[in-house]
């Protein structure tokens, strides 16, 4: 048996082999260093995961604290990283939050950076002090007024932070270089990278950029989370996912800070946070991201500040459920998914989803042309009816496309709604390909007679321009009400475009004079479809429109009080009215209009 000295020698031996050996990684409760204390020349450290779920240390030093750089009392910290791996991959993608020590303590975490093409990896830490008082703000709470829908639209955009002259002789960067925030990867999985070029503009514009990635299985050490690790913000989740990724810059009892930079700047939020996990670190001149997974759900996003992002962790918000059908000749495609809900980006979410569906099928191709029939439920109100025909008529945008933008803008109108915060329960989609170019032109129009009675109906010829082939005749009849006074009527020949955008537009104008989001629900299900050709009679005679409600041939009496009130409430003038609407179903989607004129004797 070893003498007590001998056991001594080993046993520090051994001390010192387990420090060698353990994993390096940031203090979970560390003491803060003080903004005031930050010299330039001081050597510090970032934590950071670079490939796995090894968190490694870099090293640093300071440049310099630019006073002011974001704002009012809004400083930053100029540093240079240092070490092989910062001169070969450079501040990277989704090392925005990696925490920043000055002698152990915590200064803050990396959240900007110099540049493009700079020799040196030059960044920008956010003073720990100012992420701590994310934690202080209160989270949003349940409104359904439209105060909060304003309030949810304030978006903080980080500016670009122009570098003083001093600090650029410094970092040789060259003239006009600014601090930027580090873009945070935006991991797809699921997507075709048809619809990565389709959309990739939308998302670039709160800075993230889109990448493939993946999805991990979950794992009971997700949550066990520290400084230095990586966090996804879930976006979509199912038969595709999309999830941003940034690091942990603290975590204290439940609650975590990440980013050192907003996400979206929407303040107030509530977004599925995910474990993430780097797969590697893919290195370019231009600019080096992190390649990452996203694993299973670990909390709530709460917090979506312009210092950093913060959440809590345990169980995460309910999402919105989307089901999608593709219907084609081959068969039945049957998607399921769920989206974050947010005025701001729930949209642009499903528009995502329901393209990528499409162009994922083997049919779908330049000639296909999609019927939508679906719809959006809502607490508490009439689902929202969406149905349309989509034929592709720019060679360069696929009928996808439009279907895709169509979808987006009925969510957007929804959630752009003055009167209150809506809620979406569900959203069902489903998505017939004909494969066939199907559109025509309206060429032109004429009656057989220009001159009619009242109660009189008239046919309409309309001669219609295929994709291909030859010029066909439909016949409308159009009807005469028997009310209708003498005099001159325009007879308009045109599409559901033409009419939803110039005759009646109340959903698009109403916005703000209607009682609720239950009117406004009723008109946008009123707009007509694409696939008919209307002829819609009208006569040069004022139509009152008061909230929902249409009330043509309004009397001069009525229209003099109208004009004596000073609040005139609700009530809008059009000056004319319709007196009456046929159509033909076509079975392909009808663009132009023509313009006839009709004589009541």
């Amino acid at each position: 048996m070893p003498s007590a000295p001998l056991r001594l020698v080993l046993f520090a031996i051994a001390i010192l082999c387990l420090a060698l050996v353990a994993p390096l990684h940031a203090a979970d409760d560390p003491a803060i260093f003080p903004l005031d204390q930050v010299k330039p020349g001081m050597s510090g450290v970032a934590y950071t995961i670079f490939d796995g779920d090894q968190i490694e240390k870099i090293d640093l030093q300071v440049i310099g604290v630019m006073n002011n750089a974001l704002g009012p009392k809004q400083d930053i910290i100029l540093v240079k990283l240092l070490g092989d791996k910062a001169a070969q991959d450079g501040v990277v993608a989704g090392m925005s939050g990696s925490p920043v020590y000055f002698d152990g303590k915590l200064a803050g975490a990396l959240s900007l950076k110099l540049g493009t093409f700079t020799k040196d990896a030059i960044a920008g830490v956010t003073p720990i002090a100012d992420m701590l008082k994310v934690e202080h703000f209160p989270e949003a709470p349940p409104s359904s007024d439209a105060a909060g829908i304003d309030a949810s639209r304030q978006a903080i955009n980080t500016p670009h932070v122009s570098v003083p002259t001093g600090f650029v002789e410094r970092t040789a960067a060259g003239t006009g270089q600014f601090l930027i925030p580090i873009e945070t990867p935006l991991i797809a999985s699921g997507l075709y990278p048809a619809t990565i070029a389709r959309f990739s503009r939308e998302f670039a514009s709160w800075g993230m950029t889109v990448m493939a990635g993946g999805t991990a299985p979950p794992s009971p050490a997700d949550a066990q989370l520290k400084p230095g690790d990586m966090v996804g913000i879930d976006l979509i989740r199912g038969d595709l996912s999309l999830a941003s990724g940034c690091t942990v810059t603290t975590v204290e009892a439940n609650q975590i800070l990440a980013c050192g930079h907003p996400l979206f700047g929407f303040g107030n939020v509530k977004m599925p946070l995910s474990r993430a996990h780097v797969l590697m670190t893919l290195a370019s001149s231009a600019a080096s991201t992190k390649v990452m997974t996203t694993g299973e759900v670990i909390g709530t996003l709460t917090q979506d500040r312009q210092t950093a992002i913060g959440g809590t962790l345990g169980a995460g918000p309910p999402m919105i459920p989307v089901d999608m059908t593709l219907d084609t000749p081959d068969g039945e495609n049957k998607y399921h998914f769920e989206v974050v809900e947010s005025p701001q980006l729930t949209a642009v979410l499903v528009a995502t989803a329901a393209f990528n569906g499409i162009v994922g099928s083997p049919i779908y191709g330049e000639g296909t042309t999609l019927q939508l029939d679906g719809d959006i439920d809502l607490n508490g109100h009439t689902p929202v009816h969406l149905a349309n025909l989509f034929a592709p008529t720019d060679p360069t945008t696929p009928a996808g496309f439009f279907l895709a933008t169509e979808v987006q803008s009925d969510f957007a109108q929804i959630y752009s709604n003055p009167y209150e915060l809506p809620q979406i329960k569900r959203v069902d989609l489903r998505i017939r390909a004909l494969p066939e170019r199907r559109w025509a032109v309206i060429d032109n129009a004429w009656a057989e007679k220009s001159e009619v009675q009242p109660g009189e109906t008239v046919n309409v010829k309309v001669l219609l321009r295929p994709y291909r082939g030859a010029p066909f005749l439909r016949e409308i009849p159009v009807t005469i009400p028997a009310q209708t006074s003498h005099g001159t009527l325009e007879l308009v020949i045109s599409d559901a475009a033409f009419l939803n955008r110039n005759v009646q537009t109340l959903a698009s104008t109403s916005q703000g004079q209607l009682p609720g989001l239950e009117e406004l629900i009723t008109l946008m299900n009123r707009e007509r479809r694409n696939d008919r050709v209307y002829a819609t009679l009208l006569q040069p005679t004022p139509t009152m429109l008061v909230e929902d409600k249409e009330m043509p041939n309004v009397p001069v009496s009525a229209i003099d009080i109208l004009d004596r009130r000073e609040n005139t409430g609700n009530a809008r003038l059009l000056w004319e009215s319709t007196v009456g609407e046929s159509s033909i179903e076509m079975n392909q989607v009808i663009a132009g209009e023509r313009m006839l004129t009709i004589t009541v004797k």
